[in-house]
């Protein structure tokens, strides 16, 4: 994809895209036009340019039929997708499978139907242009392949068909669908006007809510959650979800389900009667009560937490704030030691977590470091550490913009060590980055979250404490 980068001082030119696919995102109602590098903005401006140019992925680039977000913005080959990630260990993949532009990821639609609440409560589009859209989705998800109410990892956005993620995982992905539905209900809560069209949209969504059954997945047992389930290969794939990682966000939803919900007893014998829950070593000067050594990638205080409010949430080991925080000043400290010298580390460019590389797809971390930075790690900590990422956002603007700086944002990781900058955006990198950075600044979707009674009940059925739970 090629654009232009242009420079401006008193205020922003905007243009639009010359391809053919962005000519026809540009005539959907409330066209967000791209901006280029606008010099001296105030941190306020910044935030402003970037949120919105990051939404515009799941505004104009979102599928034309279901409206659902796209993986990613490029194609890649692989008999499964696994093929694809594998590449990065260097297994060949001579795969003539592709996954691209029908590919829709269920995780990420949900990320995007939360950015979708920031873009309308920041006057970027129009409230009933969103909804009609999230209509458009909703009604797609309920004709669409899903298993007990859960829906697959990836979906054909045309036709609704699953599209296999591995071998046998080719049915339903309840991680994915904590992702999709945690957006689902926070714009359920934010469109709350007594209209007819928001309140058919919140009875769909009461629907899809109500009808997903996550104790299917704990295959008859109390024991833990499993995150696949498979119509031809049950629970073949044999993948239960253990702590600490991004997948706490699943047992909590699993919990707060008024219809199916798990026991508590699953969450603490699958998610935290783990070998790699409890931390508590310190890296840098610096405690990390829970997971991986260093923390792992930066994403396990990022999904979650778009929705599930940190202040304050406590249970009977973590206070999460500290958790999350320490987490991302053990990353940024690693990026700013850089034990393998890799070129262009330092206090304003850090980050590590999961996303394209030089050499494909990367749980990038300090355990796995391969000198590759990605926008997302750091502009999506903006609610733990808001100077330091402001330092690392400026860098990767107006120091690195030529490079980095496109129509949906900053591109999903580059390394300076080896000349490479991505020209990809993939859906679950580009969300956080919208809806963590309005966290920060209004809390706006962890308040709408938050607020919701089955989650606080879920919550405290889990033993959590927090300032929204009476």
């Amino acid at each position: 994809m090629k654009y232009n980068l242009i420079l401006v001082f008193a205020a922003c030119v905007l243009y639009h895209s010359v391809s053919a696919q962005k000519r026809e995102a540009a005539t959907y109602p409330d066209s967000i036009p791209v901006a280029g590098i606008i010099n001296n903005l105030s941190d306020s401006a910044l935030l402003d340019v970037v949120q919105r140019q990051t939404f515009r992925y799941f505004w104009h680039y979102a599928h034309p039929v279901s409206g659902l977000a796209r993986e990613r913005d490029n194609t890649v080959r692989g008999e499964y997708y696994w093929d694809f990630i594998n590449e990065a260990y260097d297994e060949p993949n001579l795969s003539t499978h592709t996954y691209g532009p029908e590919a829709c990821a269920i995780g990420g639609t949900g990320f995007g139907i939360m950015a979708t609440i920031v873009a309308v409560n920041r006057g970027w589009i129009g409230r009933d242009t969103a909804v009609k859209r999230l209509k458009k989705m909703v009604e797609f998800l309920l004709h669409a392949d899903s298993y007990h109410g859960i829906f697959p990892h990836f979906m054909n956005g045309t036709t609704g068909k699953t599209i296999p993620f591995g071998r046998l995982d080719d049915g339903a992905d309840i991680v994915e669908t904590s992702y999709l539905l945690m957006g689902f209900l926070c714009a359920r809560e934010y469109f709350n006007a007594n209209t007819e069209l928001e309140k058919y949209l919140r009875n769909r969504i009461n629907q899809l809510w109500q009808t997903a059954n996550w104790n299917w997945h704990t295959a008859n047992s109390n024991a833990m959650l499993y995150w696949h389930w498979s119509p031809w290969n049950d629970f073949d794939m044999n993948f239960p979800i253990r702590g600490w990682n991004e997948c706490l966000i699943t047992y909590i939803m699993s919990a707060s389900s008024p219809v199916h919900p798990i026991a508590p007893e699953v969450y603490f014998n699958g998610f935290v009667n783990s070998t790699s829950y409890i931390n508590d070593k310190t890296y840098y000067g610096i405690k990390l009560p829970l997971g991986f050594e260093y923390g792992g990638p930066l994403f396990f205080a990022h999904y979650t937490f778009q929705g599930i409010d940190p202040h304050g949430l406590k249970d009977w080991h973590t206070d999460y704030w500290e958790q999350n925080t320490n987490h991302t000043l053990i990353n940024r400290a690693y990026c700013i030691d850089n034990p393998k010298k890799y070129k262009g580390y330092g206090e304003n460019c850090w980050g590590l977590t999961a996303g394209d590389s030089y050499k494909g797809y990367v749980a990038h971390c300090p355990q796995e470091d391969l000198g590759v930075i990605q926008p997302t790690a750091a502009l999506s900590s903006f609610p733990y550490t808001p100077e330091y990422s402001m330092q690392a956002l400026r860098h990767f603007y107006y120091d690195l913009g030529d490079k980095i700086w496109g129509e949906y944002g900053f591109a999903d990781g580059f390394s300076e060590t080896h000349n490479w900058y991505a020209k990809t955006h993939l859906a679950i990198d580009e969300g956080p980055i919208v809806v963590m950075i309005e966290n920060y600044r209004t809390g706006l979707l962890w308040k709408l979250f938050m607020s919701i009674p089955d989650v606080q009940n879920g919550l405290k059925r889990l033993g959590f404490k927090s300032p929204y739970i009476k």
